[in-house]
């Protein structure tokens, strides 16, 4: 979505769910740049393997899309698990990545258990956009429970704390101060791991700032990409 001529941001969804999630995001963005949101192996419209993929190799398909289309060094755009996926790309292939918004990074450890995770998120629907549930079950019912338990397994594992200090590229940890996914401690440890890292709190939004909180997210965005406020 956006101008076809004007330089493109894409977009890294995060568990269970698909491109349609970032809509909001595209429209928002939509003067300026051309967003590009990708459904990774066995989200949305892309089929996958019958059991799912961990979050290295989710990030290597990411980078076989990147190289395919010609988008290498493109700026990305991530959401929750989304965002581990990012990082781990660009600590393994730094040239196929630009700046990175990382909202809603999740660290491993602490409650990071599926119970407490899964409890975390009902307690943050309530900071979100209403429309956002309807959309997100129909992305799960076309995922299904299976690929999800397992890749959410795989994703609570992720040693991304380990993996941030890698990246060389310039970053921003963003996320909603009502966001229980993602804690304010967590969110920004993981802005300080990252060496050209910062933190940015949008007040009372939770997880999924690219529905309930495009506009926002899209001067963040224009902010970190363009170097001006």
């Amino acid at each position: 979505m956006g101008p076809a001529t004007a330089p493109e941001v894409v977009c890294v969804h995060g568990l269970g769910v698909s491109h349609r999630y970032f809509l909001p995001f595209a429209r928002a963005l939509a003067p300026r740049r051309r967003t590009v949101a990708v459904d990774l192996p066995g989200f949305g419209r892309t089929p996958g393997p019958r059991r799912g993929l961990d979050i290295p190799r989710l990030a290597r398909s990411l980078a076989a899309w990147l190289r395919a289309t010609g988008r290498a060094g493109v700026p990305l755009v991530a959401n929750s698990i989304g965002c581990q996926i990012t990082v781990h790309l660009a600590a393994t292939a730094p040239e196929l990545v630009g700046p990175l918004v990382l909202n809603g990074l999740m660290l491993e450890g602490g409650n990071r258990g599926v119970a407490q995770k899964t409890g975390q998120l009902l307690l943050t629907v309530p900071s979100e956009n209403p429309a956002l549930v309807p959309l997100v079950l129909g992305d799960y019912l076309r995922c299904g429970p299976r690929r999800i338990w397992w890749t959410l397994c795989r994703a609570l594992d992720d040693p991304v704390s380990r993996t941030l200090p890698k990246v060389a590229a310039l970053a921003v940890v963003v996320r909603g101060t009502h966001d229980r996914l993602s804690d304010h401690e967590s969110a920004a440890l993981a802005a300080d791991l990252l060496p050209r890292g910062r933190l940015v709190e949008v007040p009372g939004k939770g997880h999924a700032l690219n529905y309930s909180a495009p506009h926002t997210l899209a001067r963040i965005t224009e902010e970190l990409v363009t170097g001006r406020p």
